[in-house]
């Protein structure tokens, strides 16, 4: 299984140039049964890797795009009444997809941003007081614009603490861009795809990476990782309790991918740095520092196992 995980990162690489590090890392996020958010300029690829990753996964695909009149029954779906049968009928909106693209999470307002919330967490939507269930598996990539700021809403410390993990796309390498611009379009590209794992490998998959071993040294190392993140002069709060146990899921969903059953300090350090810096707080001294950098250098503070 691990072995066509490993064929889809490399299949959508072909058609995400240069990228192959974002597509892994959004894969995981999916086999941890996490979210990811994406922050990045527009045109660099947002909407093409969330379309690819369900080409490839044979899962479902809803997009929505997020602006200031959304409202959460645009997300969830309504009411209907029905004047045949007499009773009120639910049409499903996109939320009820595998795989649900927020497109500029940031331009909805706090009361449809918040309505995510229980369908992150919880992986059911209420409605009219009806709890629906949401599809198996369920993976939120929400994407946000870091320039723009007029007419955005900040997502909440509890919203950002939803999602597993946080990734930048970035600019593609020179030769690559090239290919691009050579070649067809991406987006139309990305209809000839065909799948390679079925969605009942992908949730099988999803098991897999939760009998990943975690030993007693692998357990000491995040939680000292954690320690190093919450008594440090940078921030003025650290890594949380969930926070340790996200890293950890993620940590053993790349152990999966890379054929081992066990964790080893490698995993933790491959996905810390898409954990760990949108969980902390800085300090008002430190803003401007590159958060990314500062945790890989408290990470190698930290004497891994042997």
């Amino acid at each position: 299984m691990e072995e066509k995980l490993k064929l889809c990162i490399k299949t959508l690489g072909n058609y995400i140039k240069g990228k192959e590090q974002v597509i892994k890392i959004t894969i995981l996020t999916l086999l941890s049964e996490g979210h990811l958010l994406i922050e990045d300029i527009p045109g660099v690829g947002k909407t093409s890797l969330a379309l690819g990753i369900a080409k490839v996964l044979n899962l479902s695909f809803g997009r929505i795009q997020c602006t200031p009149d959304l409202m959460p029954s645009d997300i969830t779906g309504v009411s209907i009444f029905n004047k045949e049968s007499g009773n009120f009928e639910f049409k499903k909106g996109p939320l009820f997809n595998n795989i649900v693209l927020m497109d500029e999470i940031n331009r909805a307002m706090p009361k449809t941003q918040s309505a995510l919330l229980e369908a992150m967490g919880e992986k059911q939507a209420t409605v009219d007081g009806t709890t629906y269930k949401l599809p198996e598996p369920f993976f939120v990539i929400a994407t946000q614009n870091p320039i723009e700021q007029i007419g955005t809403y900040p997502l909440p410390e509890s919203q950002l603490d939803r999602f597993t993990s946080k990734a930048e796309i970035g600019y593609p390498d020179i030769e690559s861009e090239i290919a691009i611009i050579r070649g067809k379009d991406t987006r139309e590209r990305m209809n000839e795809i065909e799948p390679i794992i079925s969605k009942e490998e992908v949730k099988e998959a999803i098991n897999l990476c939760k009998k990943v071993y975690v030993s007693e040294k692998i357990g000491k190392y995040i939680v000292e990782i954690a320690w190093k993140t919450r008594k440090n002069k940078f921030f003025r709060y650290g890594l949380s309790v969930r926070g340790t146990e996200i890293l950890t899921k993620l940590a053993k969903a790349n152990a999966y991918i890379e054929g081992r059953d066990f964790l080893i300090p490698e995993d933790v350090i491959a996905v810390a740095p898409f954990v760990i810096p949108h969980r902390i707080i800085p300090d008002e001294k430190f803003e401007s520092l590159s958060f990314q950098e500062v945790i890989k250098s408290l990470i190698g503070e930290v004497k891994p196992p042997a």
